[in-house]
């Protein structure tokens, strides 16, 4: 029998090493059994939850710290110095976008988003959804900024939900975006309710049950987060939600995508191109990412998880990352908050300088362009010029219209903006050969747009007439949609109390 004395060293030290793994993984298990079981208990809802119930409140009082958590998405007081929940007027920091989207709703009315909790008084505020004299969007703007939208489209289809105007379906959409909109009523599993993201991966093979939780946990806002069209041409003129996803994810391949189908938002009304306006295409540009390609999820930064009195949960106030370091960051990072914020900063403000030369050009472009038409041009003689300044546009746009000002992927960002600068830029050169051609000294003398009141008279915008029309829908109309919201919360109030 050998003795302890008589093993050799690296023997004894080999099974007090297996022992200490051993020891280790069995408190592992024994973690893990008692973290879902905390889990299970915290899941347990006081009161089931009904199929059609859109109210954030209800969902809440089954689970409060999510709740209380979302309700500080109703704080507007964190700016960061290019984002935030804080109200930020783009068409006064930024003139130059009104000439860009001149004959376009944004032209009228672009803000900071102030989050979550309130898309739905924000859609109703802007000036870009009208008034009562003329309210030109459809019912399909709602889409994304209510937990009434599922309850209609499980109701009235998807196809019935996108007919009609925006103006149509107001009175039914209440509650802002919220619990039911990613979570399935019954076992809280990440779910998805907008159509269009299932339909978009059909048409590539995927099934939404094959993508993994950590997937979902992006997945859930994709939904909204993306670029997204209105396709008339195939469902008799209704504005059918579609994601151009058809060629791929990057910029270019929805371009191609957008021009074999001879897509347009709109003609420009100074240049008259063919114009497409990005939505806010956060989920592919951040797919370019390095987050992503470590597979980080939205909302592993956005939505960090939290603990509190032995429960780990996740933090419903969906946010910038900036007024959260400590728990969205740090977990990964271990750089000091103030290291940390300069990164992002130091990344967005070299976009933001790109940016700025995108928008002058092709502000530039679309002026030049109208010098053009008014000096003669044919319609042969501005092709290239104007598909120059649609590709450019968009482009820029792609960038510029999703949230975090290119640090969701900064290189992607940085080399799509580029190509924007090319593509304006080689628009101008045509420009001034084709202007010079028709005896126009060039550069020409263009109209005023160095602020936003400027540019947007030079737009052709009666702002005056736009704003009384707004007071006058949120005086009238919009008051009456309050109304019958509350009556039809009562009722559901009243039916609860009697089962």
């Amino acid at each position: 029998m050998v003795t302890n004395q008589e093993r050799k060293p690296w023997v004894n030290w080999t099974l007090f090493l297996v022992t200490a793994v051993v020891v280790f993984l069995l408190g592992l298990f024994a973690s893990s059994i008692i973290e879902r079981k905390t889990e299970a208990y915290a899941l347990q809802m006081v009161k089931p939850i009904p199929d059609d119930e859109t109210r954030n409140e209800v969902w809440g009082a089954n689970f409060p710290r999510e709740y209380e958590t979302y309700m500080k998405g109703l704080e507007t007081d964190f700016k960061s110095k290019h984002g935030g929940s804080a109200m930020t007027d783009y068409l006064e920091t930024y003139p130059e976008l009104v000439i860009m989207w001149a004959g376009y709703g944004f032209s009228k009315d672009y803000n900071q988003g102030r989050g979550h909790a309130y898309a739905v008084e924000d859609l109703r505020n802007t000036l870009r959804t009208g008034g009562n004299k003329k309210s030109p969007m459809p019912a399909t703007c709602w889409t994304c900024k209510s937990t009434d939208v599922p309850r209609l489209i499980e109701r009235d289809g998807a196809a019935g939900f996108y007919k009609g105007k925006w103006i149509d379906k107001g009175h039914e959409v209440v509650n802002p975006i919220g619990c039911k909109d990613c979570h399935d009523n019954k076992t809280m599993d990440l779910a998805i309710t907008r159509p269009a993201l299932v339909e978009a991966f059909e048409k590539q093979g995927k099934k939404m049950e094959d993508f993994s939780r950590q997937e979902m946990r992006s997945l859930v806002c994709a939904q909204c987060h993306v670029e997204y069209y209105f396709d008339k041409a195939n469902h008799d003129g209704v504005p059918y939600l579609r994601f151009p996803w058809d060629k791929g994810f990057s910029a270019e391949d929805m371009e191609e995508y957008f021009d074999e189908i001879e897509f347009k938002d709109w003609t420009h009304k100074i240049s008259k191109a063919p114009m497409l306006k990005a939505q806010h295409p956060d989920y592919e540009l951040f797919m370019t990412g390095i987050h992503a390609q470590r597979g980080v999820s939205c909302a592993d930064c956005h939505m960090p998880y939290k603990s509190e009195g032995g429960v780990k949960f996740t933090d419903h106030h969906v946010q910038s990352p900036l007024n959260n370091v400590a728990n969205s960051c740090q977990v990964c990072h271990r750089e000091e908050t103030e290291r940390l914020v300069q990164d992002v900063y130091e990344r967005q403000d070299k976009l933001e300088e790109l940016r700025h030369l995108a928008e002058s050009a092709l502000a530039k472009a679309h002026l030049e362009a109208k010098v053009a038409w008014d000096n003669g041009a044919t319609e042969a003689e501005m092709k290239s010029i104007l598909t120059l300044i649609r590709h450019s546009q968009w482009r820029w746009d792609w960038v510029a219209a999703a949230n975090g000002l290119g640090f969701h992927s900064p290189t992607e960002a940085m080399r799509v903006v580029g190509s924007a600068i090319q593509k304006a830029e080689e628009a101008r050169r045509e420009l001034a050969i084709l202007l010079i051609s028709k005896g126009v000294k060039y550069p020409p003398k263009l109209p005023d747009f160095s602020t936003k009141a400027a540019a947007q008279v030079a737009a052709g915008w009666d702002m005056e007439a736009l704003k009384a029309d707004k007071k006058d829908f949120l005086e009238t109309t919009a008051v009456e949609w309050d109304k019958k919201a509350k009556e039809r919360q009562g009722t559901l109030i009243k039916y609860e109390e009697q089962k």
